[in-house]
């Protein structure tokens, strides 16, 4: 199906087929995990469409080596497609029962190259222990922003690619990517 919606990435379409969407959604919505729509996940938050998830996988142009930095963990389903196509994800959730969730699933999944941290991304990923992570080559934000924020902006690598929804969480959205 996503094939035919425009989604020509191999890399992407192999890792949507080989990560189980119904896993990161509560037992009561499984039997939804592959209808092409959003559904909820606590905390007043969604798991995105597949589409969404691999068209923003697809935007990113994400080459082996690289490096991602993903704003909006959920329970965990992009950051595992990216975690195929990518050497390294570092993830950002801000609703701790969500982050929980999200390294269960990864550590179940025998996913070795997420790291998670819980607060909030729109600060970009803090030098921990004195260890900077940034600059990052790719960033994929998925809470809309009214502008790309810049703390994430210092954080791209020159070169690098930013994903985000832009405009007002309540009203018309458009998703823009920044090189």
């Amino acid at each position: 199906l996503l094939h035919t919606e425009g989604i020509k990435n191999t890399q992407v379409l192999a890792a949507i087929a080989n990560i189980p969407r119904e896993f990161f959604l509560p037992d009561a919505l499984r039997h939804k995990a592959y209808q092409n729509t959003a559904l909820p996940i606590g905390q007043g938050q969604t798991i995105s469409q597949p589409y969404t998830v691999a068209f923003q996988s697809q935007l990113l142009e994400i080459k082996p080596g690289d490096k991602v930095l993903e704003i909006g963990t959920g329970t965990g389903y992009q950051a595992c497609v990216l975690s195929k196509i990518c050497r390294r994800v570092y993830t950002i959730e801000r609703h701790k029962p969500l982050h929980e969730i999200a390294e269960k699933n990864f550590k179940e999944l025998g996913l070795r190259n997420i790291t998670t941290l819980c607060g909030d991304g729109m600060k970009g990923w803090p030098k921990i222990h004195g260890i900077e992570q940034a600059p990052f080559d790719r960033i994929l934000v998925t809470a809309a922003a009214e502008d790309p924020p810049g703390p994430l902006l210092a954080q791209l690598k020159v070169g690098g690619v930013m994903v985000l929804p832009v405009g007002q969480s309540d009203a018309v959205q458009s998703l823009i990517r920044v090189t």
